[in-house]
């Protein structure tokens, strides 16, 4: 009797067994046909903004972003002109965020009286997880109208509307490299219906280079560059190149920096005439971001 239940105890424990083996080889099993989550990396910068040029960032879907960029004179014309606060120039701006990959906005320059608008599309969007996407590309078109009375500036020609405009395309590269360092370069092509000289091109080809490095949690330093590649090398002008602190405030984002721009739009940055670094002709300046969100987000 003793043996038998001996017997019957042995046989229930490799029953058991047997059981917890079977539900462990099931719980792996299940793991393995779990779906990867794709990720889609976010916060490469924290506009959709540089400093003057477009980033690879994008609005999310129903938000407005409300844009303040104020730009000063010259720091290099001394105490008498307060180090160039007694000037300045501005743009407000207007963007929108219609879908995940599509943005659009329009804003007004103090300089030439411009109003600006733009769409912005993101084509791929860096991911990990279920698939890898490793940069993000983003294409953006803009057109600009000059505002002043007399664009032409020659006697006798009339200032049409059609003399009134410019317009820019450029196809963004960026990428995130962690969560520290994002950095992209972007070709840009720059169309002017009329320009000042024989010795301005009506297309100005250009690569600009930007970045961010973040080094506390609601501060990163950023900038952003703009070679241009056909310009007539006897113009006087120099290539913008604008250097920024960003400071996060809640749903602000506030920026100083240094430029030695005053145009605040693709058009005007990269063919007005930008003054020299090197003799001290930079002008300070500060953005100021605020989101809002005026459509309900689906959850």
């Amino acid at each position: 009797m003793k043996k038998i239940i001996n017997t019957g105890a042995l046989l229930l424990l490799l029953v058991v067994s047997a059981g917890a083996q079977v539900d462990q080889e099931d719980d792996l099993l299940s793991l393995v046909d779990e779906p990867v989550e794709l990720i889609h990396i976010t916060n490469a910068f924290k506009s959709p903004r540089v400093v003057n040029s477009h980033s690879m960032e994008m609005l999310q879907p129903g938000s407005m972003d409300f844009r303040i960029l104020h730009r000063f004179g010259d720091v290099s014309r001394g105490a008498y002109e307060l180090f160039g606060l007694d000037q300045a120039s501005m743009r407000l701006g207007f963007d929108f965020g219609i879908t995940p990959n599509l943005m659009a906005g329009f804003g007004r320059s103090t300089n030439k009286k411009e109003l600006d608008g733009f769409v912005k599309y993101r084509i791929l969007w860096q991911s990990t997880g279920k698939r890898t996407m490793p940069l993000s590309l983003v294409w953006v078109s803009g057109i600009t109208v000059n505002g002043l009375k007399d664009v032409v500036g020659v006697e006798g020609m009339e200032t049409t509307f059609s003399r009134r405009l410019g317009y820019y395309h450029q196809l963004i590269i960026g990428r995130k490299f962690n969560e520290r360092l994002t950095l992209q370069l972007t070709p840009t092509v720059v169309h002017m219906n009329i320009v000042a000289n024989r010795l301005m091109p009506n297309e100005l080809y250009a690569i600009a280079f930007g970045g961010r490095v973040k080094f506390t949690k609601r501060m990163a330093f950023v900038w952003d560059y703009s070679y241009a590649i056909n310009r007539f090398p006897g113009i006087l002008s120099y290539n913008p190149l604008s250097l920024g602190v960003d400071i996060e405030t809640g749903g602000h984002v506030f920026q100083l920096h240094f430029s030695n721009a005053v145009g605040m739009n693709e058009r005007a940055f990269i063919s007005d005439e930008n003054s020299n670094w090197l003799k001290g002709e930079i002008r300070f300046g500060f953005n100021l971001s605020r989101v809002f969100q005026i459509v309900k987000r689906k959850i």
